[in-house]
């Protein structure tokens, strides 16, 4: 018996007839724009959540907070306190506002270009795409 791997090292042997095909992209669909967009954007605020937690857990573990905290004590005065504003609560809490505002930017941008390719397509005639089978 041969192993898969030996199956397709024989497959990648033979020569195969490339076919071209070109095909003109005229339209994009509005609502599968909007659909991927989204994901890539729901992509983007998970990214983007990890790493304001993750920038917060570094900075917190090496004392840099109570460095600034303590250079702002000395120079504004005894009474403020840097690290009531800058805690992981509210750090966070800023972190899901930027990821929601990031998500709804993205997502209408992602129709925004859909919209505007398939207005384009009436001046341009659309864009010339080549393909291949390997």
């Amino acid at each position: 018996m041969s192993s898969v791997a030996e199956k397709l090292a024989q497959k990648s042997t033979k020569r195969t007839s490339t076919k071209q095909v070109r095909l003109k992209l005229v339209y994009v669909d509005f609502w599968s724009a909007v659909k991927l967009s989204f994901l890539a954007a729901v992509a983007l605020a998970i990214v983007t959540i990890v790493v304001f937690f993750l920038v917060y857990t570094v900075l917190d573990q090496t004392n840099i907070f109570d460095n600034v905290n303590g250079l702002y004590k000395d120079v504004a005065g005894v009474g403020n306190d840097l690290s009531a504003i800058f805690n992981l609560g509210r750090v966070m809490g800023f972190a899901v506002v930027v990821a929601i505002l990031n998500l709804i930017v993205v997502t209408a941008l992602g129709a925004l270009c859909a919209a505007l390719y398939n207005l384009s397509v009436k001046i341009t005639g659309g864009l010339l795409v080549g393909f291949t089978n390997n």
